[in-house]
């Protein structure tokens, strides 16, 4: 029998229609539960843990991302692998943290939900969660085949950090065009064992130290320099510079002097692209040459979701600025693909 524990934050999943206003509002795990009777055929041992109150995704937070991570380390031991039901708004924001937040698993924590409730006839809910279920108990020789954080939807299972929400109008939500797909649900499940992380060596470590002192800058035509200047400003440690292309922007003398004077005064800036395909390449422009060489930082091919989280992590680590401006161009959790 497989031990899996389901952590149910909230999320479309378990919504039911308001008969007075016709809104969704959020439900119990025990509507979940009626709807997918297909679950006591299972040869599984669920737990379950239901938030108090059930959490709107949009309302997701670093002390929630804790507690999660906290759960998941008080019931490691117990469990062949661990299904987090949560909302897909910020589903790739909190696959993202809690890959960092959960160094060295060695067993599967898959977050998934659906685009329509559970008690509605079209429901992508029931495949969603069944295949979850499956995937989170998989194992070859004894070890797990997934061991990593991930996220599966539409019969797809995506490394968590590599993916963003794409569509809220389709069942296919997620994508992760910079990184393979981990696995395909057809009749057989297909494993892209190549694209797999193997912590079997490693040693299972959960840190929940996390510093939210993170600015966004996206970038666009005409944008005005007292804007800028105001993010460059603000009470952060680090900022996230969307970009254009791979990582080009204006070479306007006073938007170079900007950055250069924010980085002197110890911010960490670091450079994303807008392009959801491809990767940040400092230099290879001469739009970006001048980003190099004053010390901005290189995203790479990390997605906005996987930036953010990895510097909330990184500077909840480190007190200094240096390490967190090494770190954050290292991959370590498969975050991000070194190009130079």
């Amino acid at each position: 029998m497989h031990n899996i524990f389901i952590i149910y934050t909230g999320g479309t999943i378990g919504m039911v229609k308001d008969p007075d206003t016709g809104t969704f509002v959020p439900f119990d795990f025990e509507l979940i539960a009626r709807n997918l009777p297909d679950l006591a055929r299972l040869n599984y041992k669920l737990t379950v843990h239901s938030f108090t109150p059930i959490i709107d995704s949009s309302n997701m937070k670093p002390s929630i991302w804790v507690e999660m991570a906290q759960i998941i380390k008080n019931n490691y031991d117990h469990y062949d692998g661990f299904v987090i039901l949560h909302g897909s708004d910020t589903m790739s924001f909190s696959a993202s943290i809690l890959s960092f937040m959960l160094e060295g698993l060695q067993k599967p924590v898959i977050l998934s939900g659906s685009q329509l409730p559970i008690g509605e006839i079209r429901t992508d809910a029931r495949e969603n969660m069944m295949t979850a279920l499956e995937i989170a108990s998989a194992k070859e020789n004894g070890k797990s085949i997934i061991q990593e954080v991930c996220i599966l939807f539409d019969n797809k299972l995506f490394r968590g950090n590599r993916s963003f929400k794409y569509n809220s109008a389709k069942f296919e939500a997620f994508r992760s065009p910079n990184y393979p797909v981990l696995a395909e649900a057809g009749i057989h499940i297909n494993y892209n064992r190549e694209a797999l992380l193997d912590n079997t060596d490693k040693q299972f470590i959960m840190h929940t130290q996390l510093d939210n002192h993170v600015g966004v800058l996206k970038l666009f035509p005409g944008i005005s320099p007292k804007f800028i200047q105001s993010i460059l400003d603000a009470d952060v440690r680090s900022i996230v510079m969307e970009t254009f292309g791979s990582g080009n922007t204006m070479t306007d003398g006073w938007f170079l002097e900007m950055l250069a004077k924010a980085v002197d005064r110890g911010k960490n800036i670091l450079d994303i692209s807008q392009c959801k395909v491809g990767s940040v390449e400092l230099g290879r422009y001469e739009t970006s040459q001048g980003l190099k060489a004053i010390g901005i930082l290189n995203g790479y091919d990390m997605t906005f979701e996987a930036a953010v989280t990895k510097l909330m992590y990184l500077q909840g680590h480190f007190k200094d600025q240096e390490s967190v401006a090494f770190w954050i161009e290292q991959d370590i959790r498969g975050e991000l693909t070194v190009n130079d």
